[in-house]
């Protein structure tokens, strides 16, 4: 995390690694999806709680802003909701 951005660097290989990302709430964070594996549905990555959706080429990076101006926790999925992962701003 940087100083006035919370940044963090999911994995997609067969799920989301790490699956469950804790943010502090009032700073705003970047979430940078990483697709390094062909297996499974996971070309594309959405949420409507967090209101992204963008599709993830094979080892290349997407980056999205999620907003973290309400606590809570916010789920993320594949294009088929199939895997599952979560923001938890606190």
């Amino acid at each position: 995390m940087s100083e006035n951005t919370q940044k963090v660097n999911v994995t997609v290989a067969g799920g989301y690694d790490p699956e469950v990302v804790t943010l502090k709430q009032g700073v705003p964070a970047e979430l940078t999806f990483t697709r390094t594996s062909e297996q499974g549905c996971l070309d594309v990555v959405h949420s409507k709680e967090l209101g992204f959706e963008e599709e993830l080429p094979l080892n290349v990076s997407k980056t999205v802003t999620v907003a973290t101006d309400k606590a809570g926790e916010y789920q993320f999925s594949c294009g088929m909701d199939m895997f599952f992962g979560k923001v938890v701003v606190e």
